[in-house]
């Protein structure tokens, strides 16, 4: 998917859902906010209070070409409220976490950071977790994950004597990491079994109205017994979601859904001005739905399950020059 396409997909389902946001410049004129504020759940076992909603740092970001423009992205929604900010060192291999690095510089202690790691050996991931940590101008970050757990297969490879989840323990016994997590969009039975079997402290899941990988059945109930933090992404099914056809639904209907599930923060890119401001603006005055309504919406868009389960299995948020590294 383009860009572009993107933008105006998003753009164009913020008008046909009744949500207004007034355009702003990019570098100029980007104002705190002065009243209201985004309501803070707390991160599960961590006893950390977040945003409910995140900003993402993957792929959306990177779609702000120009850095300046980006970097004055991010500090405004860290400005509006926004104090979780998630990126990866798969998301432009680096260049994301860079990114991220020159606004902490000077922003650290304003924010729940949190990064993730692909390497699936113990050895790779912790010399990944060192780039990670200069990258991003910090000597630790508040929640470490391992990047997108797949099948059982996987699962079995991050748990084996040299597997990445000794590196992940490591990491917080190292003070590298405050807490740690894994993170899925493939399959919700595999993370539930990640869930059970580990000392994890936060986990972050694909949880939609389309019901892809059964997260909200099977490892977002597993989470929610352990207490941990759950962070909720694939909120807008990378745009799949959104439309007025059949299966799909406006965004603010999405966001609400997420939201009102038992999860601490939503993660979302948001690659313009105006997508931001619609959220942080959505997040002030949140209301959940009932359960009529959340079981409405996922009536009309099971539809999609099967398309979105297509797209997210194997899916990489990059852009990133090494996807099979997701794999191995």
């Amino acid at each position: 998917m383009s860009k572009d396409f993107s933008r105006r997909k998003f753009l164009g389902s913020l008008a046909a859902g009744g949500a207004a946001s007034a355009h702003l410049p990019w570098l100029t004129n980007l104002t705190s906010a002065t009243e209201g504020g985004l309501p803070h759940r707390t991160l599960g076992r961590t006893g950390a209070k977040v945003s409910i909603l995140a900003f993402g740092c993957g792929s959306r970001f990177l779609m702000y070409e120009d850095e300046d423009k980006a970097l004055a992205v991010l500090n405004h929604a860290i400005d509006l409220g926004i104090d979780y900010i998630d990126t990866a060192f798969a998301y432009g291999d680096g260049k994301s976490e860079t990114r991220v690095g020159k606004v902490m510089a000077t922003r650290r202690k304003e924010v729940w950071l949190a990064t993730k790691i692909m390497d699936r050996t113990r050895d790779a991931f912790m010399q990944r977790l060192e780039g990670c940590l200069q990258r991003l101008q910090t000597d630790h970050v508040d929640l470490l994950h391992i990047h997108s757990l797949g099948r059982a297969d996987m699962l079995a490879k991050l748990e084996a004597p040299d597997g990445a989840l000794k590196g992940l323990l490591e990491a917080k016994d190292q003070k590298m990491a405050r807490f740690i997590g894994m993170t899925s969009h493939t399959d919700g039975t595999v993370m539930a079994q990640a869930i059970e079997r580990h000392p994890l402290d936060c986990v972050q899941m694909a949880l939609n109205p389309s019901g892809n990988g059964s997260f909200e059945k099977t490892a977002l109930v597993a989470a929610n017994q352990k207490k941990l933090g759950v962070i909720a992404m694939k909120v807008f099914g990378q745009e799949n979601l959104i439309g007025q056809e059949p299966g799909k639904t406006d965004p603010t209907s999405l966001l609400r859904f997420a939201l009102s599930l038992p999860v601490t923060t939503a993660v979302s890119g948001m690659p313009q001005v105006e997508m931001l401001e619609h959220n942080v603006a959505l997040g002030r005055t949140f209301s959940p739905f009932s359960a009529a309504e959340m079981e409405r919406l996922r009536q009309e868009l099971s539809v999609s399950r099967a398309m979105m389960e297509k797209k997210l299995v194997g899916h990489v948020d990059g852009p990133t020059d090494h996807p099979e590294m997701f794999w191995v």
